[in-house]
C-alpha cells in the first residue's frame, strides 16, 4: 500500500521486534537496493544528505594552476556533481535504474530539527544544493521509517506517513521464524526456546529480549549440540538472551528455575 500510494511507512514497536528486517525483505521482494540512514542524536543535514569532497577539490585546484580559468569558472567546476559525496538521502533520490528502499532507522533518536528537514524532503522528494540547484528524485524511493518510541514524533510527520505497529510475535509465529532461520534445530528445542523467551519477556526484565536474541540463543544451542533446555544448557548460553548484568542476577534468582520447569512440561 505504501508503494502504491507513494507514501512513507512509519513502523513503531519495541526494540528487537524486527522493524528493520521489513525494509530488508521489501528490498529483496522488489529486487532493488536498500539504502539505510541510521539516525542518532546530533545527526545533521550534511551527514544525511551530502558533503563536498574537499580533498578532491584541493587536488583539482593544484593541478589546474596555470590553466587560465577564471575564478568563476573554477568555482563552477569544483562545485559540480563530480565533487559531490552523496549521503543516504541524496543517494536514494539519484538512483538511476529503479526506486530503492530507503530505510530511515530509529528516527526517534534524531532531534526535532532534523525531523523537520526530513519532512520537507519526503514531501517533495527533492533537495536543493546551493551550488548546484534543485535535484529531484529520478524514481521516488519506497521510504520506511522505524521508531522505538524513545520520544514522540511530530504530528506532521505522522500525517505524512502510513503507520504500522509491530509487537513481539506470538509463540507459533516465533517458532516458525526460529525453524526457518536456524538450520538443524530440533523441533522440541525450538518450541522450548520460544516458550522460554515468551515467559522471559513477561518477567520484568529491563532489556527485554527481541527476535534477534531468540535467534542468537537458538543458534548457540545448536552449535553446542543441545537438543533440549535444562539448567546446564540455559546457564551456559543465557548471555545470548539476557544482556544486562542486573537482569541476569535477578533473572537467575527469581525466575530461571520456574521457567525451565514450565517449558519442560
Amino acid at each position: 500500500m505504501a508503494q502504491a500510494l507513494e507514501r512513507p511507512l512509519l513502523i513503531e514497536g519495541r526494540a528487537g521486534v524486527g522493524k528493520t528486517e521489513i525494509a530488508n525483505v521489501m528490498a529483496q521482494l522488489l529486487d532493488t537496493s536498500l539504502i539505510r540512514l541510521q539516525c542518532y542524536e546530533g545527526l545533521d543535514v550534511t551527514t544525511a544528505l551530502y558533503e563536498w569532497n574537499y580533498a578532491k577539490q584541493l587536488l583539482w585546484i593544484r593541478l589546474d594552476e596555470g590553466s587560465g580559468l577564471s575564478t568563476e569558472q573554477r568555482e563552477q567546476q569544483i562545485f559540480s556533481r563530480d565533487f559531490l559525496l552523496e549521503r543516504p538521502l541524496l543517494a536514494a533520490l539519484t538512483q538511476p535504474d529503479k526506486p530503492p528502499v530507503l530505510l530511515i532507522d530509529e528516527i526517534d533518536r534524531a532531534d526535532e530539527e532534523f525531523e523537520a528537514f526530513l519532512l520537507e524532503v519526503l514531501s517533495e522528494f527533492q533537495v536543493t544544493i546551493p551550488e548546484i540547484g534543485t535535484i529531484r528524485a529520478e524514481h521516488k524511493p519506497l521510504v520506511i521509517l522505524t521508531s522505538n518510541r524513545t520520544r514522540d514524533l511530530s504530528d506532521a510527520l505522522r500525517r505524512r506517513c502510513l503507520y504500522l505497529w509491530i509487537d513481539y510475535p506470538d509463540l507459533e509465529k516465533e517458532l516458525r521464524i526460529v525453524r526457518r532461520k536456524v538450520e538443524g534445530i530440533d523441533v522440541r528445542l525450538a518450541r522450548q526456546i520460544c516458550r522460554f523467551v515468551e515467559e522471559a519477556r513477561e518477567s520484568g526484565l529491563e532489556k527485554v529480549p527481541g527476535i534477534s536474541e531468540t535467534l542468537d540463543w537458538a543458534k548457540a544451542m545448536v552449535i553446542l549440540h543441545y537438543d533440549h533446555l535444562d539448567r546446564q544448557s540455559v546457564e551456559q548460553t543465557l548471555g545470548t538472551l539476557v544482556k544486562d548484568a542486573d537482569d541476569l542476577d535477578r533473572f537467575r534468582e527469581e525466575t530461571l528455575d520456574r521457567i525451565i520447569a514450565l517449558v519442560q512440561d
